[in-house]
């Protein structure tokens, strides 16, 4: 059928769109790399020596600036309390350089929504970019200032821009998406970031960006890709979807339709759109308290709120950001190339999702995902605690590493992201996502700064932990998640009732309540 090819546009769009997904990506991956130089860097400005003579030669050779005056007498450490408040203090810093890019992403993971609706999809991926860029600055310049502020401030404003994007970018594909490619263009949100932490991988190699002279250069990058998609946006059509139910503008949402099917009947499209736009007109704005106090709404945003807790939970993060470290304690040799082969392989079995979502189907793969991640976990950590006495064991670690990652991008990485849209109709929908990306960047925020303190903590032991989180979460997906595969939002309302022991009430009460009565049994 003509209304289901892929067209030249609609591929246009959707790369498009995918350069924010792409920026969320590289800001998870770049501060990775370089996380030694940062760290000695912000020892340097605060006037706090290296942990060690050969670390400040390094420091040496592989700057061209002068090494700063330090107050302490051959730059030797200074001990007892004063050395573990220098080392708490740095610790402090850098978690918090990590994690607060997600405390900017929880803000404004509530405002994309919103944003979409007030200025169009495209026009609020171009404001988005201002954000973006200003970040990007903040970090190129952070050399020249105070770095350790600098980098936090710029890693927030990112972070914000990330927000926004999480929410309007599965919006955007979604919206633009043929009925049966919706899937598949969804996946193309997680396709996009794991191609983005694999590029910050790749160019954070120390013979590239990742050096003491160029890391700066490393972390502003970012301002290039945003300026090239507010370019590249003026030539996107709007959101059929948006100019149809949101303005009423039937023209022009026909207009944007031909353009994206390369056809002139867009009949069954604008039908199945009429009949979503009288759906929503009969629901009531749905507000957050409403999502959990209506019976039709509790048990689908609960069930998109696990979803998001599992995919970070799992403990995938914890290796995106600290990847480096892990395959240094593991007892490899050159870690920063291990930390690159888990992005090719992030890259490889997130493409091998995108060909399996639309006939495996969505739960059968995050069930899937997740029972081989459960495993993973377990193996992880067998080979990091048996380290000592085998030395082989480090191949066990660095093979459940690459494994856990291929397992985390065939359900849990991509599903969830456009899943929870599924869930809900246009008056609902903008609602439960952005309470969804709240969700995925509060957990996200929570792994990026506690995951050092409990893996200094737990040492090897840390991804048993994981795994109970991990098995829990298989438990509840399989009692608790319907599936979506080609299945209308009547059908997948009518599923999740099944689900909650509700599947014979009447006909009548069915329709009020998916049409967004106000009941709250």
């Amino acid at each position: 059928m003509t209304e289901d090819k892929i067209t030249g546009t609609l591929i246009f769009a959707v790369f498009t769109a995918a350069l924010s997904s792409f920026q969320f990506g590289y800001d998870i991956g770049v501060i990775n790399a370089p996380q030694e130089i940062i760290i000695s860097h912000y020892r340097h400005v605060l006037g706090i020596p290296l942990d060690d003579r050969k670390a400040i030669n390094n420091y040496a050779v592989n700057s061209t600036e002068a090494l700063p005056t330090v107050t302490y007498p051959g730059n030797l450490v200074p001990a007892g309390e004063e050395a573990m408040a220098s080392a708490g203090l740095i610790t402090m810093l850098w978690s918090l350089s990590v994690s607060s890019f997600a405390v900017g992403g929880m803000i404004a993971s509530f405002f994309g929504g919103w944003l979409g609706d007030k200025l169009g999809r495209i026009k609020a991926l171009m404001v988005a970019n201002i954000l973006s860029l200003a970040g990007a600055l903040l970090m190129g310049f952070s050399k020249l200032g105070p770095s350790h502020i600098l980098i936090i401030a710029g890693r927030s404003i990112s972070g914000l821009y990330c927000g926004l994007i999480s929410g309007l970018v599965p919006m955007y594909i979604g919206e633009i998406a043929p009925t049966t490619l919706r899937g598949a263009l969804g996946t193309f949100h997680q396709l996009a970031i794991v191609t983005g932490i694999l590029i910050s991988q790749i160019v954070g190699l120390e013979f590239i960006l990742g050096n003491h002279d160029l890391w700066h250069i490393l972390l502003g990058l970012s301002a290039v890709r945003a300026l090239l998609q507010f370019l590249l946006l003026f030539f996107c059509p709007e959101s059929p979807r948006y100019l149809y139910i949101t303005l009423e503008e039937e023209a022009k949402a026909k207009q944007s339709l031909k353009r994206l099917r390369g056809s002139d009947d867009v009949t069954k499209d604008i039908n199945e759109m009429k009949k979503e736009k009288e759906e929503a007109s009969s629901e009531q704005k749905v507000s957050i308290i409403q999502l959990f106090t209506n019976s039709s709404y509790r048990q689908p945003i609960i069930v998109s709120l696990m979803l998001h807790a599992a995919q970070q939970f799992s403990g995938i993060n914890g290796i995106f950001y600290y990847s480096t470290s892990i395959f240094q304690t593991a007892g490899i040799s050159k870690p920063v190339y291990a930390t690159i082969g888990v992005g090719a392989i992030n890259l490889v079995f997130t493409v091998f999702s995108v060909l399996l979502v639309e006939k495996a189907g969505r739960r059968s793969l995050f069930l899937i995902g997740m029972s081989g991640m459960f495993f993973c976990t377990i193996f992880m950590s067998l080979g990091l605690v048996l380290l000592d006495k085998f030395a082989w064991m480090s191949y066990v670690s660095m093979t459940a590493i690459f494994l856990f990652v291929s397992f985390f991008e065939i359900g849990p990485g991509p599903i969830p992201w456009f899943m929870v849209a599924e869930f809900f109709s246009q008056g609902p929908r903008p609602t439960a996502l952005a309470l969804a990306a709240f969700s995925n960047w509060f957990c996200n925020f929570l792994v990026a700064l506690c995951f050092q303190y409990i893996a200094d903590f737990c040492g090897p032991y840390v991804f048993f932990l994981f795994s109970g989180v991990v098995l829990a979460f298989i438990v509840f997906t399989f009692f608790k998640v319907p599936e979506t595969k080609g299945k209308s939002f009547e059908e997948i309302a009518a599923e999740f009732r099944k689900k909650s022991g509700s599947a014979r009430r009447p006909k009548a009460a069915v329709e009020m309540e998916f049409l967004g009565a106000t009941e709250t049994a």
